[in-house]
This record gives structure tokens, C-alpha cells and sequence, in this order.
């Protein structure tokens, strides 16, 4: 492996086949391995018989983290960086370390991979030639619907993630102002339990709500206007 180089990998959102034979190679390489969550990276390792020295580079400790693994780098070592499920830097940490590594004049590599936003796009049949990622909402009720509204009033789709204890919110949010708009829900993608919702916001809403209990990591995925699906189907 070419010199002190940090490598940002992609690991699986849920089912921990899908990671990339790359990812692997690149994982059992590096002299270290930081991580969001030491603990998660963990299980990881273990499932591929991976065994490698871990360090911390969560988002409560990024700054620090990153002048840390500049050191390292300083040392020689090559490092990957995990974050507990996805691609770095994609609603999770990472843009902190990457942005200080690349100014110490350490070379940043990509390993591309498992991502709930290309996953819930490949299956959402809306077409339109543009969407917007939002990732996670402010929890503020204010705030959240207000920029519901925002998204709604754009042409193109747009895609957020959500907790279960705010789900409903969300969706309540969204068929308050537009009760028809064609919406993708899906529920722990990639898991034992993967559920995809598919509907209007309204049907959605009414599904979710009559349930008792309502567990998992939510990525949902709001059509576009009318207009834009149709001008990308006549062309």
C-alpha cells in the first residue's frame, strides 16, 4: 500500500455482505482504523476476521480527532475511516477529517460503496433528473415543517432520513401541505426487518400512525412535481 493515505470507506447499512471486496482489501491493509464508533467498527472487523488497531473520530471529537490522525499520517501510517453504516461524510461524520487531512497534504482516498440515499433513489420508479438530499431535519416542529414546505415547493425529489420517534412528525408535515404527494418510505433498509411504504403522504401517514410501535432508521423519498417527471419520460 503507497504511503500514509487516508481512505474513506463505505461500509454496509445493514446487512454486513455488502461492503465491497475493495473495502475489505483495504481494511485488512491500513496500519489503523478510526471510527465513528469504535465499538460498531467492531462487529464490522469481526464478521470479516479483520483484526486492526481503532481509534475514535466521532463527530462530538472530529477537530481534535483529525489533528490526531494528521500525526499519524505524519508517521507514516495508513488509515481508513468507517462510520457506523454508509459513506462517511453523508449525514454522518467525516467532511472535518477530510478537509484537514487534505490541507497537511495527505493524499484522501474514496472507496465507494453502500449508501441509503443511491438505495432508496434505485427503487423509487418517480424519474425526474434531480433530487435533493436533506438528510436529517431540525427536530424543532417550527423548523422541520417550515422546511417541508420549502422542499415541497421545488421541482425536484427530495430525500430525507428520520428517526423512528419522529417519523410520523415527518410525514405528518408533508400531508399537512401536500396530502397526495407520492412518497417511498423505507425502514431499515438492508436488514432482517426491510420494509418499503409506498404512497401518497396521507396513506403513508394513516399506516404508520395505527402502529403500536414503531422501531428502525427511516429514509424517505418525496416525488418530484408532476411537470418534471413528465418533461424527463418525453425526453
Amino acid at each position: 500500500m503507497a504511503g500514509p493515505t487516508l481512505f474513506i470507506v463505505a461500509t454496509p447499512i445493514g446487512n454486513l455482505q455488502d461492503i465491497t471486496l475493495r473495502a475489505l482489501e483495504t481494511l485488512r491493509s491500513v496500519d489503523i482504523i478510526a471510527a465513528e464508533d469504535t465499538r460498531h467498527t467492531l462487529g464490522l472487523l469481526n464478521a470479516h476476521n479483520i483484526s486492526k488497531r481503532l481509534i475514535s473520530c466521532r463527530a462530538a471529537n472530529e477537530a481534535n480527532s483529525a489533528e490526531g490522525i494528521v500525526g499519524l499520517l505524519a508517521e507514516g501510517k495508513s488509515i481508513a475511516y468507517c462510520t457506523d453504516a454508509g459513506t462517511p461524510g453523508l449525514s454522518d461524520p467525516g467532511a472535518v477529517l477530510v478537509a484537514r487531512v487534505r490541507e497537511a497534504g495527505y493524499p484522501v482516498v474514496p472507496l465507494p460503496g453502500p449508501s441509503a440515499l443511491a438505495a432508496l433513489i434505485s427503487v423509487g420508479g418517480f424519474g425526474g433528473r434531480t433530487a435533493t438530499f436533506d438528510g436529517f431535519l431540525s427536530v424543532k416542529p417550527g423548523k422541520r415543517k417550515k422546511r417541508v414546505q420549502e422542499l415541497l415547493q421545488r421541482q425536484e425529489a427530495f430525500i430525507l432520513y428520520e428517526s423512528p420517534f419522529r417519523i410520523v412528525k415527518l410525514l405528518q408535515a408533508i400531508a399537512d401541505t401536500e396530502p397526495e404527494r407520492k412518497v417511498l418510505v423505507a425502514r431499515e433498509m438492508t436488514k432482517s426487518h426491510e420494509e418499503f411504504l409506498s404512497g401518497t403522504a396521507a396513506a403513508i401517514l394513516n399506516d404508520l400512525a395505527m402502529r403500536s410501535i414503531i422501531k428502525g432508521e427511516f429514509a424517505v423519498l418525496v416525488s418530484g412535481s408532476a411537470s418534471e417527471i413528465d418533461e424527463d419520460i418525453k425526453d
